[in-house]
Parts: C-alpha cells; sequence; structure tokens
C-alpha cells in the first residue's frame, strides 16, 4: 500500500481530507481505514471507495445514502483506476450541509484527488 496523494477541502466549517492509495488487498484497505480513524479521532465520517481487479466497494459511513461513497466511486471509475482506495474524512463544522452540497464536496475532494494524476 502507497499513498499517491492527499488534499482537504473546507465548506461551512466542515472539512474534508481526501487520501488516495494504491491497494492489492481488503487487508490492505482495513488497515488503512484503521490507520485513519487512529489519526483522526474527532472526525465524525470516513466514507470510501475502492476498486480492486475483481472488487469494487463504498460506503457512505453514516452520510445520507449515495452522497459520499457513490460520488467517490464514480471518481475512480471515470479515470478507470484499480487497485486503488479513496477516503475522505469529514469533519463536522456544525452547519447541515444538505444532501446537494455533501454530494458536491465528496464529489469534488474525490475529483481533485483523480485528476491530480
Amino acid at each position: 500500500m502507497k499513498k499517491i496523494n492527499e488534499l482537504s477541502y473546507e465548506i461551512k466549517k466542515s472539512k474534508f481530507i481526501g487520501y488516495m492509495y494504491e491497494v492489492l488487498s481488503e487487508d490492505e484497505v482495513n488497515t488503512i481505514l484503521t490507520s485513519l480513524k487512529s489519526m483522526h479521532k474527532n472526525a465524525k465520517h470516513f466514507p470510501y471507495a475502492y476498486k480492486l481487479v475483481n472488487t469494487a466497494r463504498k460506503t457512505d459511513d453514516k452520510e445520507p445514502s449515495n452522497t459520499a461513497g457513490t460520488p467517490i466511486l464514480k471518481a475512480l471509475e471515470r479515470k478507470n483506476l484499480t487497485n486503488t482506495l479513496i477516503v475522505i474524512v469529514r469533519y463536522f463544522g456544525g452547519t447541515k450541509l444538505g444532501a446537494g452540497p455533501l454530494l458536491r464536496s465528496y464529489a469534488k475532494v474525490a475529483n481533485d484527488l483523480v485528476n491530480s494524476l
């Protein structure tokens, strides 16, 4: 597993920190998730998506349905990336963003990560 990129984005005091990794197995995905959760103990959400050769998974991690995992996975698919994990750590800023701005925020971070390659 190798970190490829990292970037952050802020909207209405909510901070989104995106991480992109090269991964070869679900075990590596789980190791990275555990590490990020330990690093960001005060973060509220850790949605992610990954694509391996024969597997693709996504999760919204308690965000409204399809506002986080889906745009992350779509960013990976659009660039035809495999063996890649994107995790976006969110620190809640105290103001609910609503489904549209939330989806656009996750999509922006994921797209910025894959477009930086």
